[in-house]
């Protein structure tokens, strides 16, 4: 079996490129919706965990107003505990992508990190554990293209408050 990464994508990608210029025109809440919604439908089923329920309805929680930041920050690192934990690939990917697209309401730029744990959630789930670079890289290009989809979906046209990103990443400001 090949060595399996965390994360699969590319900072530099076309589609993690328009991600970024999208998510740089979005509110912060517009962008800890997409997340925590994308992450609910595609990943929480492959890696069903109570500490990653508790970050999402935390997470679902502060976007309601109905809890603090504070009042989040305790499932956020369960869910960031649980993720690590987690030895099935497929299910540290997705455990990995919840907690860290839950993460996105202390940390804005986690919106983006999310997606590079779940492109490799999909694909290994997809392709097993024994593929090829190749094999796994076109599936994780194929899950980037649906979740800016998902973003295109859930976008605000003409965001009043957009959220300042600072991008830390090799792809920088895009």
């Amino acid at each position: 079996m090949p060595k399996l990464r965390k994360m699969l994508g590319d900072a530099r990608h076309p589609t993690v490129l328009s991600l970024m210029r999208l998510m740089e025109t979005q509110s912060h809440e517009t962008l800890v919706r997409w997340a925590t919604a994308c992450v609910r439908e595609r990943y929480l089923p492959l890696a069903e965990d109570a500490w990653l329920f508790a970050a999402l309805a935390a997470a679902e929680g502060w976007l309601k107003g109905e809890l603090s930041l504070k009042a989040v920050q305790a499932p956020l690192w369960e869910a960031r505990q649980a993720a690590g934990a987690e030895a099935d690939p497929v299910r540290q990917a997705a455990a990995r992508a919840i907690a860290t697209a839950c993460a996105a309401i202390r940390t804005p730029t986690s919106a983006l990190g999310f997606v590079f744990y779940g492109a490799a959630a999909a694909a290994y789930r997809q392709a097993g554990l024994d593929a090829s670079k190749e094999v796994y890289d076109a599936l994780a290009d194929a899950e980037l293209e649906a979740l800016l989809f998902a973003l295109q979906e859930t976008a605000v046209a003409d965001e009043p408050c957009p959220v300042p990103l600072d991008w830390n990443c090799k792809g920088g400001k895009a």
